[in-house]
């Protein structure tokens, strides 16, 4: 048997594993109630609670031990953003893990020695990643720009980290995510990270894992809600009867929890994939986020409705979720465009096995 052949289809934790995501799941647990999530709106950004994370090495963690890094998995970083979104902490996680890691892996010149790198290790400043190429007069939205010291992006067939005076100026949004209007300002100071076909393939993996990262995050985020809607399901009673016990309300929240489980097999399969196995399934990691965002756009509906009339209240915990389930799953724009990409992986995977 392939040495890789039981894993690809064993979505179970070890031991290791297991340890990292407990470890940050006591930490979430303990500094991110929902009243901390409330604090932080309408920016969605904790100074203090990032960099207590900070402490914990969520910044360096994902580098090779040779950058200082912990050498840790695309496999335990998904573990730790489940975490972190069935807590919905205001953090710019992804967005920051996965400039990191694209500044570990591109060329620093000379005359600028790894200094964006070992900032963005420290965590005193953030970088954004912008998720689609920049192009100078027209602005994109771009995750955590709000408070990011730098955004990196691919800019023509160069990969540039921007840095400007200051973070670009929120956008004001229903997710209460640090998202703004962003654009390559000829005031900036920029650093070339890499030049030609280089820059495309760092890029669109940096990307990539983003998305997974994200993805990680909605199904923390859905189960959390989920567990909300089961909870009050297990206490409400009508005519005598908990209200969980009807298949009007049991039903849709089993549904939602068989969403649940399927996205995230996808997503730790897409991790282990992308890092052992790269470009043998290029689709997985589109799909993961696809899945992710309907899993938590249904699972946070269910739990709403399941309330009833407490449930889309502003001062209901599920109403926390479910805001952010809609703004977190638009983050990446238009799913239209992934769907696509999809479609034209899987076709021409399925040609090259014809030919």
């Amino acid at each position: 048997m392939d040495r890789y052949e039981l894993r690809r289809s064993d979505p179970s934790l070890d031991e290791d594993e297991e340890a990292v995501r407990a470890a940050f799941a006591r930490f979430f647990a303990r500094e991110c109630p929902p009243e901390a999530v409330r604090a932080a709106e309408p920016l969605g950004f904790d100074r203090a609670l990032w960099e207590r994370l900070v402490g914990l090495g969520i910044t360096t963690m994902g580098l090779p031990e040779e950058l200082g890094g912990d050498d840790a998995t695309l496999a335990s970083l998904v573990l730790i953003a489940e975490e972190w979104g069935r807590r919905v902490a205001p953090l710019p996680l992804a967005s920051h893990v996965a400039a990191t890691r694209l500044l570990g892996r591109t060329t620093v010149p000379a005359n600028q020695p790894a200094g964006p790198l070992e900032a963005a290790k420290r965590g005193d400043r953030i970088y954004a990643l912008a998720l689609s190429p920049a192009v100078r007069g027209v602005p994109q939205l771009v995750p955590e720009a709000a408070v990011a010291a730098g955004v990196i992006a691919l800019a023509g067939d160069q990969l540039t980290l921007f840095t400007a005076a200051a973070p670009a100026t929120h956008a004001p949004n229903q997710g209460s995510t640090p998202l703004a209007w962003w654009q390559p300002d000829e005031a900036a100071e920029t650093v070339t990270l890499a030049s030609g076909p280089d820059a495309s393939a760092a890029y669109e993996l940096a990307v990539t894992e983003w998305k997974l990262l994200q993805a990680a995050a909605l199904v923390g985020l859905a189960e959390a809600a989920l567990l909300l809607g089961v909870e009050f399901a297990k206490t409400r009673e009508t005519m005598g009867v908990p209200i969980g016990t009807l298949q009007g309300v049991a039903h849709p929240l089993a549904d939602a929890a068989i969403e649940i489980a399927g996205a995230r097999v996808l997503v730790r399969k897409a991790a282990w994939t992308l890092e052992r196995e790269p470009g043998t399934r290029p689709e997985l990691p589109l799909m993961a986020f696809d899945v992710a965002r309907r899993a938590a756009t249904l699972s946070t509906t269910t739990t709403v409705h399941v309330q009833g009339g407490l449930g889309f209240t502003v001062e209901a915990d599920a109403s926390l979720y479910f805001l952010r389930a809609k703004g977190w799953s638009a983050l990446a724009g238009d799913p239209a465009a992934d769907l696509t990409r999809i479609g034209a992986r899987l076709v021409a995977r399925a040609v090259a096995r014809v030919g």
